[in-house]
């Protein structure tokens, strides 16, 4: 904005310069005619000012589009699954990948509650874990069976962690590591990197 009102006031000099240059010593100005200058001046300062603060706003929107856009790409083409919570345990959010894992189309799974991809077994698991996660600043994981879309079973691990800021709805953030295809050996070795990233 400094910048702005130097180029401002660098027009504003321009301007009575050639106005001076224009005017001859000895015509004596008409009544208002000052006045009329002043004004007119005014208004095409403050238009170059409108047009300067109009193009960093055009700038600015270009780059938060950019990064937006970062942002999707990172989130939808992660390898991972990514969701969001709400405090009632409905959806808010989801990535590509874990539409996949949860095998519905991204746009139906919308404000659905999560437990209705539990086993009836793990229900009440999933729900002590989901309450613990609310009353927790630290993250925690569990393991679930989940029946998916079209009729299969699929084991995973929830690594979880409430976002709480202020005066913002809270949420749960969860990451969920399908452990269906993997071996003991890879499952024991992803337990120990859990461990070791204090996930637990």
């Amino acid at each position: 904005m400094k910048q702005n009102n130097l180029n401002a006031e660098q027009l504003r000099q321009e301007d009575e310069s050639r106005l001076y240059r224009r005017t001859p010593s000895f015509v004596q100005p008409l009544p208002g005619e000052n006045l009329l200058h002043e004004l007119m001046h005014e208004l095409r300062v403050s238009q170059i000012e409108l047009e300067m603060q109009n193009e960093t706003l055009r700038r600015s929107q270009i780059e938060l589009e950019a990064s937006r856009d970062r942002y999707v790409d990172f989130y939808d083409f992660a390898l991972v699954s990514y969701l969001t919570l709400d405090r009632e345990a409905t959806i808010k959010d989801i990535n590509l990948p874990g539409a996949e894992l949860l095998g519905v189309e991204r746009k139906l799974l919308m404000r659905r509650r999560f437990a209705s991809f539990v086993l009836p077994a793990d229900q009440d698991l999933w729900h002590h874990h989901f309450i613990s996660v609310l009353k927790s600043d630290h993250k925690r994981h569990c393991e679930l069976a989940l029946q998916k879309g079209d009729g299969t079973f699929a084991k995973v691990i929830l690594i979880c962690q409430r976002l709480k800021k202020s005066g913002q709805e809270m949420m749960l953030r969860i990451v969920l590591v399908d452990m269906t295809e993997i071996t003991p050996v890879e499952a024991a070795d992803n337990e120990h990197r859990l461990n070791q990233n204090g996930i637990g």
